[in-house]
Parts: C-alpha cells; structure tokens; sequence
C-alpha cells in the first residue's frame, strides 16, 4: 500500500468516491501475472463506455431575496 501511495502520489488509503477505508485484499507481482489480467481486460473493454464517467456537476443552489 505504501509503495502505491508512493508511486501514484495519492491517497490510496481511502475511497475516491466515498471515503471509505480502503484494505489491500492481494498484491500481484508477478509480471507474467499481471500480463495475463491486463490483455484479459483489454480484450472485455468496449471503446465505447468508460469504466467510471464523470457526472454532472450538482446545480446551484437556489437563492431568494428577502421581500
């Protein structure tokens, strides 16, 4: 977890999306491994959809004046 915060320069410890803590489940180093999983996802992604697409920023609030 420490090398990854290091090399991505980060906060890897909590969720991006909601700030949950996050727990190292595995580490996989291996290089024929990780070789494997990567063409794996390459070959199941679609061009056309993003893994994560950004929403919309939330609208202003509403402001009144006082009468």
């Amino acid at each position: 977890m420490q090398r990854l915060k290091r090399v991505f320069a980060m906060d890897i410890e909590h969720c991006g999306r909601c700030g949950a803590r996050l727990k190292v489940i595995a580490s996989i180093e291996q290089p024929e491994l990780i070789e494997r999983i990567l063409a794996h996802l390459d070959r199941r992604a679609s061009p056309r959809a993003a893994p994560f697409s950004p929403r919309a920023p939330p609208p202003p609030p509403q402001t009144t004046l006082p009468l």
